[in-house]
C-alpha cells in the first residue's frame, strides 16, 4: 500500500463536504496538506484540525473559474519549497439544473468546463512531469457518475471530459508508481448534491481516497467511492486492486 505519511498533498475544494471530510483522513494517515479553496477564510477550520493531528498544513485560495488565478495558486505552491507528491482534484461545480434544457445557456458549458475540466487539467499538467521524473506519485480526478440527465448537460459534459483526459494520461505512465486515476464519491448530502442525495458524505471514506492508497501501477480506472463504504481502507485497497481495471 502507498505510503502517504511525510509527504506533501494538494486537495481542491478542501474547505467543505467530502474535500473537509478527505483533508481531515490524509491528516490521520500523517499526510502534509496544502488545502485550497475560493477564498482563505474557508480553509481557516480545516487547516487548525489538520494541524491539530500533528502534519504540516499551508492554505491556498483561487476560483478555479478564474484561469489566471490557477496559475497564480500553482505559482504559489511552487514557492513553498515542497514536494508535491499527491494531487486530490475535488472541487466542482454543478452551475444549474435546467428544466427546459433545450434553453440551456452557453454560460453553463463555458463556466463547468473551466472550473470542472480545465482547472483540474491544469493542476494535472503542473505536477505530472515531476513526478514522472521521480517515478512516483498519485493524481485522484474526481469525477460523477451522473448519466442520461439532460438538465445538468454542462456539469455532465465537463465531467465527461475529464474522464476522457484522465484515462488519456493514465496510459502514459500505466505500469509505473505515477497513478491517475478517477474517483467519485457518489451522490452524497453535501452542497453540491443536495438534502435529498441518498447517501451521507462520510459515506465517501475511504473509497473516495482508495485511488492514492492503491500500488500495483495501474491508471485510468473508475473508483466509485460508494464500493467501498463501510470498509476500512486496507480492504478498500485489496478491493480496488482485485476488482477494478485499468482500461487499457
Amino acid at each position: 500500500m502507498y505510503q502517504v505519511k511525510g509527504k506533501w498533498a494538494l486537495i481542491t475544494g478542501a474547505a467543505r463536504g467530502i474535500g473537509y471530510l478527505t483533508a481531515l483522513f490524509m491528516a490521520e494517515k500523517g499526510c502534509n496538506l496544502i488545502l485550497h479553496s475560493r477564498d482563505l477564510s474557508h480553509t481557516e477550520k480545516v487547516l487548525a484540525e489538520v494541524k491539530e493531528k500533528g502534519v504540516s498544513a499551508h492554505a491556498v485560495a483561487a476560483d478555479l473559474n478564474d484561469l489566471d488565478a490557477v496559475r497564480r495558486m500553482l505559482a504559489e505552491i511552487d514557492s513553498l519549497g515542497v514536494q508535491v507528491d499527491i494531487v486530490l482534484n475535488n472541487a466542482g461545480l454543478q452551475i444549474a439544473y435546467r428544466n427546459d434544457y433545450l434553453k440551456t445557456p452557453v454560460e453553463d458549458y463555458e463556466v463547468s468546463f473551466r472550473v470542472n475540466t480545465i482547472a483540474p487539467a491544469m493542476i494535472c499538467y503542473h505536477f505530472l512531469p515531476g513526478m514522472m521524473a521521480r517515478g512516483s506519485g498519485r493524481i485522484l480526478n474526481t469525477t460523477s457518475g451522473i448519466a442520461l440527465d439532460v438538465c445538468q448537460a454542462g456539469y455532465s459534459a465537463s465531467k465527461a471530459a475529464l474522464d476522457k483526459i484522465t484515462i488519456d494520461l493514465g496510459s502514459k505512465v500505466e505500469g509505473t508508481d505515477v497513478l491517475i486515476n478517477l474517483t467519485d464519491p457518489g451522490w452524497c448530502r453535501t452542497d453540491l448534491g443536495g438534502p435529498h442525495a441518498p447517501n451521507a458524505p462520510e459515506s465517501a471514506i475511504p473509497g473516495i481516497v482508495v485511488g492514492v492508497f492503491v500500488d500495483d501501477g495501474h491508471s485510468g480506472r473508475y473508483l466509485g467511492a460508494q464500493h467501498f463504504a463501510g470498509m476500512t481502507l486496507e480492504d478498500a485497497v485489496a478491493k480496488a486492486e482485485r476488482e477494478f481495471r485499468a482500461p487499457y
